[in-house]
């Protein structure tokens, strides 16, 4: 989940404690030390920085004693080997002479634990590329009475290599059987569906001429053998391992320390992690929703670079040369001589593609028609698109409602003003009202959250001026952050959509929302439940004269965030005034399933009054949960959500194909049952507001994408209960039935 974020530059006011030290943080000095990948006084230097920083400014710090090291110890082997693939028993129990003594390691900046792991990781997996390209070359025999168990958290390691090899063997054999399952149903529904089309053409024909009805399936159909289809698989795992292998094969020595350095910090809380100078790059992306380049997403398809996707917008969809199968072979800097990037790590193509703003960039591509072809693109600023609020008009009943989406609290911490998240719903809020809908749906659903100050922002758009969240930092009193602007953007009916992947700003959302009764949240039972708040520390501020090259940031939790209720979200998020079956209801997903996840708690509540035209809110509460209970698509939803809980235990499979596929037909029988789930259509009709439409005219690639956003809106049940809430809100005085044209729009308070 994303955090809520303040960002650390010049402001130190959260972590004063750290800055009272300063004088001993800028004695961090390294001098000499030669900047490349495998540099282990950056090393020692990177733990002795992050743990002094965390240490002072963490809102409630870990002992770091044993028991802190068996946490690091079951967290970091996990992540160096989730599956137990690559180590044997013995390396274990090499491993495990330091599960008690990694705090002593990391307050002594020792490495020999990491030096260790490392160095062996990379010869198993050597091992490893020797082991499924020696078992891809012999059949699989699949009539077999054997199974694998896929819980791997229970499965013990491998004590030996011969266990090793059956362990790899056994994995492989069950991909390839669940893609040879797949393919035969494939076939056996296409020789079933063409056996029935000649069949009534046959009828059909024999009525009219009196010929022979027996005719046979269409001869042109390539209908696989089993033995090609086993031998396709495995030539396909074949490919995909490679492809995973080489992925790994691109990761430095300094990216395997970054995951040493994220199992130690996340052990504080789950939301305190070690950015790379590449991540915080790309965090600040996340954040801002805007980079310099050329517009382009790239992918590695083995020792080349793929263009996958441009940016509507960017330089390189506007310049209209490159094109998604494009492969770069070299990039040139200006004027200067082209570099050949073929092998190259897709992270360092990434940076001699991406640029500041106004310079040129030169790539010789090979096109997808083969041809060899040199463009220079100027880079700029590109916005994407996917980051930022967007909003729709539907009708229903007479009356005209808006639907707002925002993906995440972004916010550009380099330029304050640039675009946010706050100032876009206010843009968007302000469009609806001149588009004279009658209630607004804020969708907040898979929101991760971002920025804390955009949250205020959002929440006073609904309300008089008064507190929207409270803040405590360890060992101080609690601030409580005003909307202060007694401006009110939307007086109006307003419904607040959260699911279970709704976190930390979303939550601060929907919990002033609620707690003021301004609007109605509707969703998932309970949001995420975050209740932290994070600060990303910028490490190079704190080393003088270092030649070790970028630290990266830390990104650690310095507070908490209560609603202003005095509740905490922290664990239990928020509960929905309406709850809607959700299909993953009963798996485990949130804060409160985390071991390492910070306590829930509770202080006192600020002063703040209630909405005072909440009149309907009880009754449009009971009336939606009237309707949920007698749907039948929710009912359906709650049935799946049951089965998918029940699924997620089976772990064990049979790699017998007669059994396997006896089970899986059984599965696919009874999914069949929750197709309409996905075949659902509300029957109502979004549209994009006037200011898009003309946006259209100049980006096709906009306009499909928002077609596609509306399709989705008009298969959602949800979206249309919420729009249902929304009637329910309504003033006595409208007349619902009446047209809105005729009614020009205007919600009548009663």
């Amino acid at each position: 989940m994303n955090a809520i974020i303040t960002y650390m530059k010049k402001n130190f006011k959260i972590v004063l404690a750290i800055l009272c030290l300063s004088g001993a943080l800028f004695a961090f000095k390294i001098n000499g030390s030669k900047q490349n990948t495998e540099d282990p006084e950056k090393d020692r230097l990177l733990l002795e920085l992050l743990t002094f920083v965390i240490e002072k400014g963490h809102y409630d710090p870990a002992v770091m004693d044993d028991e802190f090291s068996k946490g690091v110890y079951k967290d970091y082997i996990q992540a160096l080997d989730p599956s137990k693939r690559f180590f044997l028993q013995s390396d274990i129990d090499e491993f495990a002479k330091y599960e008690l003594d990694l705090d002593d390691q990391i307050n002594n900046k020792e490495l020999t634990f990491f030096e260790l792991t490392y160095s062996r990781l990379m010869v198993r997996m050597e091992e490893s590329k020797k082991i499924y390209k020696g078992l891809l070359e012999t059949p699989n025999d699949f009539t077999i009475d054997e199974s694998f168990d896929t819980d791997y958290d229970k499965m013990p390691y491998a004590k030996n290599n011969k266990e090793l090899i059956d362990r790899w063997r056994k994995q492989m054999k069950l991909s390839a059987l669940s893609s040879i399952t797949e393919r035969l149903r494939m076939q056996e529904a296409k020789t079933k569906s063409t056996e029935t089309t000649e069949a009534t053409k046959a009828e059909e024909l024999s009525s009219d001429l009196g010929m022979d009805a027996n005719l046979k399936a269409d001869k042109n159909i390539k209908i696989k053998t089993f033995a090609e289809l086993e031998a396709e698989s495995r030539v396909n795992i074949g490919k995909s391992l490679d492809e995973s292998f080489g992925f790994i094969k691109e990761l430095t020595r300094d990216d395997w320390f970054t995951v040493y350095i994220n199992s130690i910090m996340t052990r504080f809380d789950p939301h305190t992690s070690y950015f790379a100078p590449e991540e915080k790059e790309r965090f600040d992306v996340s954040m801002s929703g805007k980079l310099e380049g050329i517009g382009a997403r790239l992918q590695k398809k083995n020792d080349f670079t793929e263009i996958s996707e441009l940016i509507s917008g960017g330089p390189a969809w506007r310049g209209r040369q490159l094109e998604a199968g494009d492969v770069i072979l070299k990039v040139g800097q200006g004027s200067a001589e082209p570099v050949d990037v073929v092998g190259m790590r897709l992270d360092d193509v990434v940076k001699k593609i991406k640029g500041p703003k106004g310079t040129i960039v030169r790539l010789t591509v090979k096109k997808v028609d083969g041809t060899i072809k040199n463009i220079s693109i100027v880079r700029d600023i590109v916005e994407i698109e996917e980051t930022y609020a967007k909003s729709s008009v539907v009708e229903k009943n007479g009356l005209r409602y808006g639907v707002i989406y925002l993906p995440k609290f972004y916010i550009d911490f380099e330029n304050r003003d640039g675009r946010d998240a706050g100032k876009d719903i206010a843009l968007e809020v302000e469009r609806l009202k001149q588009a004279k809908v009658n209630g607004i749906v804020l969708d907040v659903r898979d929101d991760g959250g971002g920025s804390l100050s955009t949250v205020v922002d959002i929440a006073g758009l609904f309300i008089h001026e008064g507190p929207i969240v409270q803040v405590k930092s360890s060992g101080k009193k609690k601030e409580i952050l005003y909307d202060t602007d007694p401006k009110i953007e939307w007086d109006g009916p307003l419904v607040i959509m959260v699911n279970s992947f709704s976190a930390s700003a979303s939550e601060i959302l929907a919990a002033a929302i609620q707690d003021y009764k301004r609007g109605i949240i509707i969703g998932s039972k309970q949001t995420y439940g975050k209740g932290t708040v994070q600060n990303v520390i910028d490490l190079n501020q704190f080393v003088r004269n270092s030649s070790v090259g970028d630290l990266g940031a830390l990104k650690t939790t310095t507070q908490k965030f209560y609603r202003i209720n005095g509740g905490s979200t922290q664990r239990e998020g928020v509960s929905s005034d309406v709850v809607m079956p959700d299909r993953y209801a009963y798996l485990k997903m949130g804060e409160r399933d985390v071991d390492n996840a910070m306590p829930w708690d509770k202080i006192d509540a600020a002063p703040f009054t209630q909405w005072k035209n909440a009149q309907n809110f009880d009754k449009a509460i009971a009336r939606s949960k009237a309707r949920i209970a007698e749907n039948p698509q929710f009912k359906l939803i709650e049935e799946n959500a049951k089965w998918i809980d029940s699924k997620s235990n089976e772990n064990t499979y049979s790699l017998n194909i007669d059994k396997f596929r006896a089970v899986q037909n059984s599965v696919e029988e009874t999914a069949k049952k929750y197709k309409p789930i996905f075949e659902y259509k509300n029957q109502l009709k979004f549209t994009s507001l006037p200011y898009e439409e003309e946006e259209y005219k100049k980006d096709p690639t906009l306009k499909e994408k928002r077609e596609r956003w509306h399709e989705s809106l008009s298969k959602d049940v949800y979206v249309e209960e919420a729009l249902n809430v929304l009637d329910d809100l309504q003033s006595k005085t409208i007349v619902k039935s009446m047209p809105s044209k005729a009614m020009n729009g205007k919600l009548v308070k009663s």
